[in-house]
C-alpha cells in the first residue's frame, strides 16, 4: 500500500503558510520532492514523520493514520533529517548500537548482527571505531542512513540528504539510497535536481507550500519535449533576451552566458533546439512559465 496525504496544510504561530493543501499519493520506491529552499518541503517531511501536527487533513501508511497513531508510525519509520547531530566523542558502533536499542532491538545477537550488517552497507565497518566528530561530512551522512535503516522500516525519509556532499561521498550515497529496495517507501526531499534525475521514478515539485507539479519524470518533461532552446550570447545581450523570451534557466559558460529558452518556434541561428530535461521542468515550474498553455 501507498502513502496518501490528502488535504494537508499547516501555518506556524509567525503567519507563515508553509504547507497550502497539499495531495500526494506515493507508491513502494524512491519518490523525489523537488522544491528550493523555503518551499515546505521540511515542514511535509516533519509532518509525515509525525513530529508536528497539520493544521488539516491527513496523512495514512497503510493501515496507519499518522495523527492518530503516531507511535505506530514510528516503529515503521526510518528518518534522516536535514539536520543530523552526532555525538562527537561516541564511536560510530557505539551510538549506532544504542540507537538500536532505543529502537527495539533488544536481544543483544540479534543487535549485533543487524548494526555489523548496516556498518557493511554503508561503508562504515573499517571506521566503526572512530568517533563521529572525526568523520567528514559525507561518512556523517552515511551513518544517518545506517540509524534510519534500523528496524526494517517500511517508511523512509531522507531530507536534503546529498546538501555539502563532495561528488564522491554523493555517489556513494546514491549508489546507497538505490540499494535500499523496492518493497518499502523512500521519500527524497531536495532542492537538488540531479538527485531526483538520478535515483526517482516519481516526483513532485513543490513551491510556496503547494504541489505544483507531479508524476513521472519522463511523462512529465513531454509537455517540453520539441521546445527547449539553448544558446550561448553574450552577458550584455541577457536582460533584451529575457525580456522577449520565456528564459528557463541562464548560466556562466566558458565567458559567456548560456540560455535555455521555451518557444513553440526558433528563436535565432544563436539557439539550438535541444532535449528536454527535468532540470527545464524545474526552472519552468518556479518561474512559473506556461508551459501547458503553449502547446
Amino acid at each position: 500500500m501507498s502513502l496518501v496525504i490528502k488535504n494537508i496544510s499547516k501555518t506556524y504561530d509567525n503567519g507563515v503558510q508553509a504547507l497550502k493543501d497539499v495531495n500526494l499519493e506515493i507508491k513502494n520506491g524512491m519518490f523525489g520532492l523537488l522544491g528550493p529552499n523555503g518551499a515546505g518541503k521540511s515542514t511535509l517531511m516533519r509532518t509525515i514523520a509525525a513530529l508536528q501536527d497539520s493544521d488539516s487533513g491527513t496523512i495514512n501508511f497503510r493501515e496507519i493514520n499518522v495523527s492518530e497513531d503516531k507511535q505506530k508510525l514510528r516503529e515503521i519509520l526510518g528518518y534522516l533529517p536535514q539536520e543530523f547531530g552526532v555525538y562527537p566523542k561516541i564511536s560510530c558502533y557505539e551510538l549506532l548500537n544504542h540507537m538500536a536499542v532505543m529502537k527495539g532491538v533488544v536481544n543483544s545477537k540479534i543487535r549485533k548482527d543487524v548494526v555489523e550488517s548496516l556498518l557493511h552497507q554503508t561503508n562504515l565497518w573499517e571506521a566503526k571505531d572512530r568517533s563521529l566528530g572525526t568523520y567528514s561530512g559525507g561518512m556523517k551522512q552515511r551513518f544517518g542512513i545506517a540509524q534510519a535503516l534500523i528496524g526494517d522500516p517500511k517508511l523512509i525519509i531522507v531530507d536534503e540528504p546529498t546538501a555539502g556532499l563532495d561528488p564522491m561521498e554523493r555517489n556513494r550515497f546514491h549508489n546507497l539510497l538505490s540499494e535500499i529496495g523496492e518493497n518499502v517507501v523512500v521519500i527524497l526531499s531536495t532542492h537538488i535536481v540531479d538527485d531526483v534525475r538520478d535515483l526517482c521514478n516519481d516526483m513532485a515539485i513543490i513551491l510556496d507550500g503547494e504541489v505544483k507539479v507531479m508524476g513521472e519524470p519522463i511523462n512529465l518533461i513531454k509537455a517540453l519535449n520539441g521546445k527547449v532552446w539553448k544558446g550561448l550570447v553574450n552577458k550584455k545581450d541577457v536582460p533584451k533576451i529575457e525580456q522577449e523570451n520565456q528564459v528557463i534557466s541562464s548560466k556562466l559558460h566558458m565567458g559567456k552566458v548560456q540560455v535555455r529558452i521555451f518557444s513553440d518556434t526558433p528563436i535565432d541561428d544563436v539557439f539550438e533546439k535541444v532535449d528536454a530535461e527535468i532540470e527545464d521542468l524545474y526552472f519552468s515550474t518556479i518561474h512559473g512559465l506556461d508551459i501547458n498553455g503553449s502547446e
